[in-house]
C-alpha cells in the first residue's frame, strides 16, 4: 500500500515532462559546463564600494571571489553597504556621526567587515545589531566591542527582546544586548534613519529570527531565509523547521523594500523572492507526487531489522524521487545536487505531520 494522501495537486507539464528517471546526476559537486545559471536572469558586475548598484544587477564570480579570500564591498544606496566574506554577508549604514552594523558575522569575518567599514568611512561603529541568536552570524561581536573600547566609543548592542531573552536563557557567552526593541515590529531610531524588526510569530529558521528593515533606505536583511541567486543552502539555511517557511517569506514580501540581504548568497531583489515562491510550489508538488509513488511496504521487511530503517529508507527513496523530478527544471542552479535532497526530507516531514 502506498502512503495515503488527502489530495494530489495537478502536476505541471513543464516540471514533470522529463520524468523522474531522467537526468540522474547524483554527484553533489555537479556544475553545468557553462556554469550555474542565474535564478533570476541577473546581470553581473564586479563589486564597487563607490557606486550604487541597480536592483537587477548582482556581483560576479561570487564563489570564486569567496574562495580566494576576498572581502566584497558593494554600495547599495548612498548610505548602505553590503559586505561579504567567506560566504557570509552583512550590511552597514553610515550615518552623520557613526556606523550601524547589521550582524557582526563570525569566524574571523567580523574583522574583515570592520576593515571594510574603515575603507569606506572613518566614522566609528556606534551600534551593533543582532538579527537572531546564532553564533555564525554574531560570533565576532567582541571584535566590535574591543574596537569601541579602543576608540573610547559608547557602543550600543541592539537586538529584539526575543533574542535578548534567548541569549539569557541559553547562557550565551557572546556580548549581550545593551538595548532591546519589540520583536514584533519594534523600531529603533539610529540618527535620522529607522530600523524596524520584522519578527516572525512562527519562525522557520529559529524562534527569535527577525528580518531587519532599513525603512528609509528600502533595504531588508533576512539572514538564513533566502540566498539570492541560489537555491536554498542545504535544509533551507539550517532552518529548524519547514512548517512556517512560506509564511515567513510572505511576511518579508509584504514589507516595502527594493534590496535584500540574505546573510548568504548574492545581493537580492524582489525577483529572488518570486523565484523562491515558485520553487517552493514545485517542491511541494514533487513531494506530494513522491509520497504517492513511494511504497512504504517495500521497506517494511524483516531484513531491515528495525523500524527506524523502514523510515530512513523510505525518506531516502522519496527524497531521491523529488530530486529527480526537479532536476530537469532546477538542476543547473547553484547547489542543487547537495541541497535539494535535504530540503525534500524537510518538506516530506511537514507533509506527513500536517494534513
Amino acid at each position: 500500500m502506498k502512503h495515503p494522501l488527502n489530495s494530489l495537486a495537478i502536476i505541471t507539464s513543464q516540471l514533470f515532462a522529463a520524468g523522474a528517471s531522467a537526468h540522474n546526476i547524483h554527484d553533489i559537486k555537479f556544475k553545468p559546463d557553462g556554469g550555474y545559471t542565474s535564478t533570476v536572469g541577473a546581470k553581473y558586475q564586479a563589486p564597487n564600494s563607490q557606486v550604487n548598484i541597480s536592483a537587477d544587477v548582482k556581483i560576479d564570480k561570487l564563489f570564486e571571489r569567496n574562495m580566494a579570500g576576498e572581502t566584497l564591498v558593494q554600495r547599495i544606496t548612498d548610505r548602505v553597504y553590503w559586505v561579504q566574506n567567506h560566504f557570509y554577508n552583512s550590511l552597514f549604514f553610515v550615518g552623520d556621526k557613526g556606523v550601524m552594523v547589521l550582524d557582526p558575522l563570525a569566524y574571523g569575518a567580523g574583522r574583515a567587515l570592520l576593515s571594510a567599514i574603515k575603507q569606506v568611512t572613518d566614522k566609528p561603529v556606534t551600534t551593533l545589531v543582532y538579527s537572531h541568536n546564532h553564533a555564525d552570524h554574531i560570533g565576532d561581536a567582541e571584535v566590535f566591542v574591543a574596537e569601541a573600547k579602543r576608540q573610547k566609543v559608547d557602543l550600543t548592542i541592539l537586538s529584539s527582546d526575543a533574542t535578548a531573552d534567548k541569549m539569557k536563557r541559553l547562557n550565551s557567552q557572546l556580548p549581550r544586548p545593551t538595548k532591546t526593541v519589540d520583536f514584533n515590529d519594534g523600531v529603533y531610531q539610529f540618527e535620522d534613519t529607522r530600523l524596524k524588526f520584522i519578527g516572525f510569530e512562527h519562525a522557520a529558521h529559529t524562534d527569535d529570527s527577525a528580518a531587519l528593515l532599513l525603512v528609509d533606505e528600502g533595504v531588508i536583511h533576512t539572514p538564513d531565509l533566502i540566498n539570492p541567486d541560489q537555491l536554498p543552502w542545504l535544509g533551507f539555511g539550517g532552518s529548524e523547521n519547514f512548517t512556517y517557511y512560506r509564511q515567513n517569506l510572505a511576511k518579508v514580501s509584504a514589507q516595502k523594500w527594493q534590496y535584500l540581504s540574505g546573510g548568504h548568497g548574492n545581493i537580492g531583489s524582489r525577483a529572488d523572492l518570486d523565484f523562491m515562491q515558485h520553487y517552493l510550489t514545485d517542491l511541494n508538488l514533487a513531494a506530494n507526487r513522491a509520497m504517492n509513488r513511494t511504497d512504504w511496504a517495500e521497506f517494511t521487511t524483516v531484513e531491515n531489522n528495525n523500524h527506524a530503517v523502514f523510515g530512513a529508507k523510505w525518506f531516502e527513496a522519496a527524497s531521491q524521487d523529488i530530486t529527480n523530478t526537479l532536476r530537469p527544471k532546477y538542476g543547473h542552479y547553484y547547489g542543487f545536487e547537495a541541497s535539494v535532497p535535504k530540503q525534500a526530507e524537510l518538506v516530506l516531514d511537514t507533509l506527513l505531520s500536517y494534513q
